[in-house]
């Protein structure tokens, strides 16, 4: 890959999804472009970048950032965030709400994947709010409209449900048999309390009406510059209710950018109660 096709590409992942592509990732880049230059019978980085040049391949530009997104999860990966929204959030929410009296709890799963992380989330709120009426429901967003049809379908391999408990597995995913064996399907007692949207997090506002008590938004802003960084945190902490929680990924913080959140403990923070 030539160096002003890098330049190409990278400026152009730039614009429609701020994820910003170092020198280092070049090689990465090119092994992805493999994919796009099969699928669209042409022979060159080149011949694709002229492609994207001709501004009439809007489909092709959301498959281009599909290729270059990174959409490595697990079932309750970094496991101290549901930890916390069982032991500490949970609880004051269901605290706070006999005064407040919100319609649900409500929570946003705002890099979701392929769905491992809202299913985790929807199995911690299912028990947490065990012999309580309060509702709730989940929303799940990505920018990658093929991993979002993965997750909306709600069907894993047995390797990657391998890891949860049994009782886990048992209660909220289906083993498949016949064709699907070595599959399991998430039960639709936990499938209906999540909802798949595609959204870009930083074009246009997220279309959702209420506040929501967490955000998940993990291992995301290590794609972004500073600049992008603080854009998204301050879009993010508006959309909580006051004293909703933030949860970003542990290799993450939110030092050095304008914020209103407070931290709270590290990959955890909180819109002040009172703002």
């Amino acid at each position: 890959m030539r160096d002003s096709e890098f330049e190409f590409i990278r400026t152009l992942v730039y614009e429609h999804s701020r994820i910003k592509l170092g020198s280092d990732k070049r090689e990465l880049v090119s092994a992805r472009l493999g994919k796009r230059l099969r699928a669209t019978n042409l022979d060159s980085i080149g011949e694709y970048c002229r492609f994207l040049q001709a501004g009439s391949c809007d489909d092709e530009l959301s498959h281009l950032i599909d290729a270059i997104s990174t959409n490595h999860t697990f079932f309750f990966r970094e496991a101290a965030h549901f930890d916390f929204v069982r032991q500490h959030a949970l609880p004051e929410m269901i605290e706070r709400n006999r005064v407040e009296r919100w319609p649900r709890f409500y929570a946003w799963s705002a890099a979701c994947s392929s769905g491992e992380e809202p299913y985790s989330l929807a199995t911690t709120l299912i028990e947490g709010l065990k012999g309580s009426t309060w509702g709730w429901h989940i929303e799940a967003t990505d920018i990658s409209r093929r991993i979002l049809a993965r997750a909306n379908d709600a069907i894993y391999r047995e390797e990657t449900v391998s890891r949860l408990p049994p009782e886990t597995l048992k209660a909220y995913f289906q083993r498949g048999i016949g064709p699907q064996e070595g599959n399991y399907r998430v039960r639709p007692n936990l499938r209906d309390r999540v909802s798949f949207h595609y959204l870009n997090l930083l074009k246009g506002e997220a279309p959702f009406r209420d506040p929501f008590h967490v955000i998940f938004c993990r291992n995301v802003m290590i794609y972004f510059d500073k600049e992008t960084q603080e854009e998204l945190v301050n879009r993010l902490a508006r959309r909580l209710v006051p004293g909703g929680y933030l949860f970003v990924g542990h290799a993450e913080s939110l030092s050095g950018i304008k914020h209103p959140l407070q931290l709270v403990k590290p990959a955890t923070y909180r819109r002040p109660p009172q703002s």
